[in-house]
């Protein structure tokens, strides 16, 4: 049971020390807080086998708009005793209330950690890495990012101290992780790359052979949105299709971004696993940035009309906020819209509650 304000990474530290593991992960983990972790329902690179912040806290404490306090710091893992008020707050983004402490879920501690960075031709051969992953690790498999070659080719330009791990360029790239309390993760991984290169799936990989050089691929991974900043507008979205989708709403979003302005670098990564992609957009080389960045709205039409056709979201793991409120009604089911609307008049009647978010 930790308060609010506790960083994620002293949460991480913390669990570490009683053999125990918090498996909440993601670049900022060594600022961000866990309050701020549940109040936005954080994602990162561990939910493939996790899960998100959600799955994560098992109670907590809510200061309300009218000053209560909502005591629900629980350790059980069944009460079925009414309303799940705890999931009523996790992911509201400070709109309903103020999470002021958690109950959060730890879980073994890994004995064995594994990671590899492969490289392949495209989204479709990694959705099929994917699959032997997962047939042969499977609760194991705890991360699965796909890269595009820009966005490893913009991190190793304007990151400090990050290189290419492979001896030659390809046009994607994987990192995958395997965690696991028995011994023989290296061996497993070792036989899941094998089944790719046999089937012409994997084109080259190599296996970090200590913690620093894990730590090389993963820096590589968590510098990737901000390599993007040296080459000027970046235009950001934080969708969700169906895992099997991923590579034709690739495919699809970049013809389509190109066509909308011409030059545009889609520049996508992210985790495949939960078929969450980052796809963002870097401007011509050459454009002016503010002419790019007018585009913005723009440039959402075309990714969520092919996000939504696919049955996907147009916010997977960053929220709505400011930024996609208004497009918000558009997108979510009208009942929904007017039982969030109802639920906030409900316990913020004032709106002082992060006033202006979400809805």
């Amino acid at each position: 049971t930790c308060e609010s304000g506790v960083v994620l990474q002293v949460a991480q530290q913390k669990a570490a020390e009683v053999d125990r593991l918090f498996p909440l992960s993601l670049g900022a983990e060594g600022s961000c807080t866990i309050g701020g972790n549940l109040s936005t329902n954080a994602g990162g690179t561990a939910a493939l086998a996790f899960g998100v912040a959600r799955e994560m806290a098992l109670g907590l404490e809510v200061v309300l708009a009218d000053g209560r306090i909502l005591n629900g710091l629980s350790k059980l893992k069944k009460d079925n005793t009414g309303y799940d008020l705890r999931n009523l707050f996790i992911g509201a983004e400070g709109t309903l209330g103020i999470i002021t402490a958690a109950t959060l879920k730890l879980f073994p501690k890994p004995r064995a950690i594994e990671t590899a960075f492969v490289g392949l031709k495209s989204p479709a051969d990694a959705l099929k890495l994917l699959s032997i992953s997962q047939n042969e690790a499977a609760g194991s498999l705890t991360s699965f990012e796909l890269l595009a070659d820009i966005a490893v080719d913009f991190s190793v330009r304007h990151g400090i101290d990050i290189r290419q791990p492979l001896a030659s360029k390809h046009p994607w790239f994987v990192l995958m992780e395997l965690s696991s309390s028995r011994a023989d993760a290296r061996e497993t991984l070792e036989s899941i790359l094998a089944q790719g290169m046999e089937q012409d799936i994997v084109d080259d990989a190599v296996i970090a052979a200590n913690l620093s050089q894990r730590a090389a691929f993963w820096k590589l991974r968590d510098e990737m949105s901000a390599a993007q900043k040296p080459e000027g507008g970046s235009i950001k979205h934080d969708i969700s299709v169906p895992v099997a989708a991923v590579p034709a709403f690739i495919t699809e979003a970049n013809a389509a971004v190109v066509k909308l302005i011409p030059g545009s670098r889609p520049v996508p990564f992210g985790h495949l696993g939960d078929g969450n992609i980052h796809y963002n957009v870097s401007q011509p080389i050459g454009a002016n940035a503010a002419d790019f960045l007018a585009r913005w709205h723009d440039v959402n039409a075309v990714v969520f009309d092919i996000v939504l056709r696919m049955g996907g979201s147009i916010s997977a793991e960053h929220g709505i906020g400011v930024l996609k409120r208004d497009e918000l009604p558009d997108v979510k089911d009208k009942v929904a819209i007017e039982l969030m609307r109802g639920i906030k008049a409900l316990l913020d009647p004032l709106g002082i509650m992060n006033p202006g978010k979400v809805l």
